[in-house]
């Protein structure tokens, strides 16, 4: 049985202790998707998240001629044991200028982007599209970069759908890209800069640092140490942590390894660590296996429990601030989000969603620029709404949290947690310590919802 369209969460009446697994991480699932089928042969990928986003790469990749296996996971339901057969460098299948090969990318940002670059090193033509909130998301600065590596991009407003036309590797070829609105343009290129011997100059708009990197991993820039060739001080290596992710698994990937293993998604581990402070309770990490790697920012996100006066989305966490803000109305003092623009380019405009929705159950929300500043608010001044969540999973998993402390929240949707967590209900019903216990109702009948019932399909 399906999600119903509409859920409502009864609040936990004391803590729990909790030690939940949560899915492997969507943006090295991806990464690691890309970097296997350009590698040299087989690779095995352990804690694969199975989620839209990674289905949709999955597909892709097989539409392109690749041989992916999946496997189940024994260890977490929402996750798999993922098989590519790499071809060195080579792009197996592409289309021709009047019947170009279709790529459906859904609402993926990774796989808009990482897939634009890399089916340059293919040697047909490819159209990727995807729904209409992927297609008003920003797309021009990897247009541009690819431009000017040689590449011919048909885009009428530079956003998908886009014809793109392969060339094969281009060897020497530079290009600069804007960092300004996604970090992601960054990426795609540098996952395909060994085999396509791009040289990529990356700006910031943050102090306009620039550093430059080839195929061969050779880089130059300001001082500072490198990673993968990228030599980049430290607060640009702040400002820059998804491509600094990207370059250390590249470095991982040439050891030629057939063993990847994907850590946790922090990102979606916040929700619990934002349950357990929502409770005020002193108890350790309620999520198994944190991450530790250092390759997610989100993974700082304990760090900023409680939380503090003032929090950036560009220099100290990535979505994870979401979770911040969802559970700030009930912080012991204000608390200002600040730098959020990058926000209001993904599945939805979220900071103004965000605003919304708090605002809708009586929090105190002033949005000014790129900044929400939010006041304490007591219990008893807030109350139950229906949450709008506008497809976006961040948003359903936000509101799910704080409705474990307000009465009457219902989540519209719910099934949008598809994305990158679809038993993210599930974890949230399971009897502690494997989730937290929550009771979990049909929104409109107002029956009690099942383990089956809670699956995201």
């Amino acid at each position: 049985m399906p999600l119903p369209d509409l859920i409502e969460i009864v609040p936990l009446d004391k803590p729990v202790r909790a030690e939940i697994a949560v899915p492997g991480s969507k943006s090295i699932t991806n990464r690691a998707l890309v970097l296997a089928a350009l590698g040299e042969g087989e690779t095995t990928m352990q804690g694969a998240l199975w989620s839209e986003d990674t289905q949709v790469m999955v597909d892709c990749l097989r539409e392109l001629g690749f041989m992916v296996n999946v496997d189940p996971d024994p260890e977490e339901s929402c996750n798999r044991l993922v098989t590519v057969y790499g071809l060195g460098g080579d792009v197996p299948r592409g289309g021709t200028p009047s019947v170009p090969l279709d790529l459906f990318v859904g609402n993926a940002g990774t796989a808009a982007r990482f897939l634009s670059a890399m089916v340059c090193l293919g040697s047909g033509a490819y159209r990727l599209h995807g729904v209409n909130r992927m297609h008003e998301r920003p797309q021009a600065a990897l247009f541009r970069a690819l431009r000017q590596l040689g590449y011919r991009i048909e885009s009428p407003n530079d956003r998908l759908p886009a014809v793109i036309h392969g060339g094969g590797p281009l060897p020497g070829a530079k290009c600069e890209v804007s960092l300004e609105q996604s970090s992601q343009f960054a990426s795609a290129l540098l996952l395909g800069a060994d085999r396509g011997g791009w040289r990529i100059t990356m700006t910031s708009a943050k102090g306009s640092r620039e550093f430059a990197l080839d195929g061969n991993g050779a880089g130059g820039g300001d001082g500072g140490k490198g990673i993968d060739g990228l030599d980049i001080d430290s607060r640009v290596r702040e400002e820059l942590p998804y491509v600094m992710m990207t370059a250390s698994m590249r470095s991982k990937f040439r050891s030629r390894s057939r063993i990847f293993s994907i850590e946790p998604d922090a990102s979606s581990g916040s929700y619990f660590l934002g349950a357990a402070a929502l409770f005020e309770e002193q108890f350790p990490n309620p999520v198994r296996n944190w991450p530790t790697s250092g390759w997610q920012v989100d993974a700082e996100f304990p760090k900023y429990l409680p939380l503090p006066a003032s929090v950036s989305r560009e220099r100290q966490l990535g979505d994870s601030i979401m979770t911040g803000i969802a559970i700030a109305p009930f912080a012991k003092s204000v608390v200002q989000f600040t730098e959020l623009g990058r926000l209001r380019l993904q599945e939805c405009e979220r900071v103004q969603a965000l605003r919304t929705e708090l605002t809708r159950f009586g929090a105190r929300v002033t949005e000014a620029g790129d900044t929400l500043t939010i006041s304490p608010s007591k219990l008893e001044d807030l109350h139950g709404a229906e949450v709008e969540t506008y497809n976006d999973h961040r948003m359903a998993m936000c509101f799910a949290i704080l409705g474990l402390k307000v009465a009457g929240i219902k989540i519209k949707n719910p099934a949008c947690v598809k994305k990158t967590f679809p038993n993210f209900f599930q974890k949230l019903s399971a009897p502690p310590p494997r989730g937290l216990g929550v009771i979990i109702l049909d929104g409109r009948g107002r029956t009690r919802l099942e383990h089956d019932d809670l699956f995201a399909s």
